[in-house]
C-alpha cells in the first residue's frame, strides 16, 4: 500500500551477480483479489443490506461518506480476508478490491471529499471502532458514537439466514449446543474465573443445524454452563416453526446441558433430545458387572473393548421423572472408559449402538465449526472493555462465519475445498495477488498468472452468479 513517505529499501540474499531489493512501492496491489466471491456470495442474499437493518445510524447522512452498509462489509470481508484488528485497516483503507467488495462506486478513492483522503477509498480505523464502541442509546458526551445496534435483531438475523437458506422444509433438523471458554486478559466487563478452564473468561453459547449455525451468544461465566440456554432454545425452535410447523426438531449436547429444565421442555414440546451424562457411583454400579468383563477382555487382548446397555434411570433430586440411559461400558488399557446419554428416542427407533455412535457422536463435527469461529474468524477477540462491545464482535465472527458457508455451500460444492475449513479457503481462494485498474467504462482485476486455483475460481464464480438455487 502507499505512503507518503520513500519507502526503506530491504536487502536480501542475492540472485547470482544481481543484488536483491525489495520495498513496499509496487503501487496499488491487493493480496486479497478472491474477496470478490464472497461479494457475489453476499449479493444472492443482500447480506450486508440485511446486517444494516439490524442497526440505526444517527450521523448526519449529508456529511456520510461511507454508508452504514459498506462499513459492515469492509470490517466483515477484512476478518475474513485474516485481518483481526481493526488497526489493520489504517492500511487496508487504500485496497481497491477490498473497496470494490464493500460496494465503492470508486474504488481507487477519488471522490474523497478531503484532498487527504483522496486514494484511500475505505473508512479508516478509527470509523470502524465507533460501531463497536456505541452505546445502548445516544449519549449526549459521545457525539462521535452515532451507529447504534439492535441486539435482538442481529440474534434474529442469524436464525432467518438460516432459514432463508432453504428451498423448501427440511424433513428434520438437528440443533447442537455447546460452549466454550473465551479467556479473558484485562478487566473486561463481566470477568470471572471459571473453575472447569482454570482462568477467567466468559461462556460462549453456539447453537449449530449441521455446519450453520444459529446462535453465538457471549455469556459471562458467573453462572451453570447451561445457563441461558433454554431461553435461546425457545426462541430459536419458536423461529423455526413459525415457518415451518411441521418440521421434527432433536436437541443434542454434552452432559454440561444435561438440566432438568432444558430436557422437561423438550419432552413438554415435542422436541427430542439425547444429552450426554455425567458418570456418577450409581450409574458405575449399573453396569459394574459389564464393566468387570470388558476389563478382563482388555487386560487379554491389549485392546479397547465395548458393549452397550440399557437403563432407566432418575437421579435422586433433580429429574422429574425416571428416563431412558444409554451405557457405553467401555474399557481400554489401563482404564475402564464408561459414558452415558440421556434420550427420548425409544429403542424401536434407535438401538443402543446405533443411537450412541451413529447419532450422538457426530456432535463431535461441532468442535470443528467453534475452532473455525475462533481460531479462524477470531471469536475470541474480545478485549473491548465491555460486554456489549464484545458481543457485537462476537456477532460479526458469526455473521463471516455464515457468509462463508454460504460460500462453501454454493460455490465450493463438488470442489477439493467442498469440506475444507475457513483457513484452507481463505489461504488457497481468497489470498490471490492482483491489481486493479479503472477506466470510465471498466474496472479490471488482474490477478496473478501464477495463481494454481484459477479453474476452481472461474467454476465458484459461475456458481455464485447462477440464481435459482439456494444455499441448501
Amino acid at each position: 500500500m502507499p505512503t507518503l513517505c520513500i519507502p526503506n529499501v530491504l536487502t536480501l540474499a542475492p540472485c547470482g551477480r544481481r543484488r536483491v531489493e525489495a520495498a513496499f512501492h509496487g503501487g496499488l496491489i491487493t493480496s486479497d483479489a478472491g474477496v470478490v466471491l464472497l461479494r457475489e456470495a453476499a449479493r444472492r442474499r443482500s447480506f450486508f443490506a440485511r446486517v444494516a437493518t439490524c442497526f440505526s445510524d444517527f450521523r448526519s447522512q449529508a456529511h456520510v461518506e461511507h454508508t452504514l452498509e459498506a462499513l459492515l462489509a469492509q470490517r466483515s470481508l477484512g476478518i475474513a480476508c485474516g485481518y483481526e484488528d481493526l488497526n489493520d485497516h489504517t492500511t487496508l483503507r487504500y485496497d481497491p478490491v477490498l473497496a470494490l467488495a464493500t460496494g465503492k462506486a470508486e474504488p481507487m478513492g477519488t471522490n474523497r471529499r478531503q484532498e487527504g483522503n483522496r486514494g484511500r477509498a475505505l473508512a479508516g480505523s478509527a470509523t470502524l471502532n465507533r460501531i463497536e464502541l456505541a452505546p445502548e442509546a445516544l449519549d449526549p458526551k459521545r457525539r462521535d458514537l452515532k451507529t447504534l445496534h439492535d441486539p435482538s435483531a442481529i440474534e434474529d438475523l442469524l436464525v432467518e439466514l438460516f432459514l432463508d437458506a432453504y428451498d423448501e422444509a427440511p424433513a428434520e433438523l438437528v440443533l447442537d449446543l455447546d460452549a466454550t471458554d473465551d479467556l479473558i486478559h484485562g478487566h473486561q466487563e463481566g470477568s470471572f474465573y471459571y473453575g472447569y478452564y482454570r482462568g477467567y473468561c466468559d461462556l460462549p453459547l453456539d447453537i449449530f443445524c449441521g455446519e450453520p449455525l444459529l446462535v453465538a451468544k457471549l455469556r459471562t461465566a458467573v453462572q451453570d454452563g447451561a445457563g441461558g440456554s433454554l431461553e435461546e432454545v425457545e426462541r430459536v425452535v419458536g423461529r423455526i416453526r413459525e415457518r415451518w410447523p411441521d418440521v421434527k426438531g432433536t436437541l443434542r449436547a454434552d452432559s454440561g446441558f444435561c438440566r432438568d429444565r432444558l430436557i422437561s421442555w423438550c419432552e413438554g414440546n415435542a422436541v427430542d433430545y439425547i444429552f450426554g451424562l455425567a458418570r456418577n457411583s450409581r450409574l458405575a454400579g449399573m453396569i459394574a458387572s459389564e464393566m468387570a468383563e470388558r476389563v478382563s477382555q482388555v487386560e487379554e487382548t491389549e485392546e479397547e473393548a465395548r458393549t452397550f446397555k440399557e437403563l432407566r434411570y432418575r437421579t435422586l433430586n433433580s429429574w422429574s421423572k425416571e428416563r431412558r440411559v444409554v451405557a457405553k461400558v467401555a474399557a481400554i488399557p489401563g482404564k475402564p472408559n464408561p459414558r452415558f446419554v440421556v434420550t427420548t428416542f425409544d429403542q424401536e427407533a434407535w438401538v443402543a449402538k446405533t443411537l450412541y455412535e451413529d447419532l450422538y457422536c457426530a456432535r463431535g463435527d461441532r468442535e470443528s465449526r467453534i475452532k473455525e469461529q475462533l481460531l479462524d474468524l477470531f471469536a475470541d477477540r474480545t478485549s473491548s472493555r465491555t460486554m456489549r462491545s464484545n458481543q457485537l464482535r462476537v456477532w460479526f465472527s458469526a455473521l463471516v462465519y455464515i457468509l462463508m458457508n454460504d460460500l462453501r455451500r454454493v460455490g465450493l460444492v463438488g470442489t477439493d475445498l467442498a469440506r475444507d475449513q475457513v483457513s484452507t479457503i481463505r489461504n488457497r481462494l481468497l489470498k490471490i495477488g492482483a491489481r486493479l485498474t479503472q477506466s470510465v467504462r471498466r474496472v479490471r482485476i488482474s490477478m496473478s498468472e501464477a495463481f494454481p486455483l484459477q479453474q476452481v475460481f472461474t467454476e465458484v464464480l459461475t456458481k455464485l452468479q447462477t440464481p435459482a438455487s439456494r444455499v441448501f
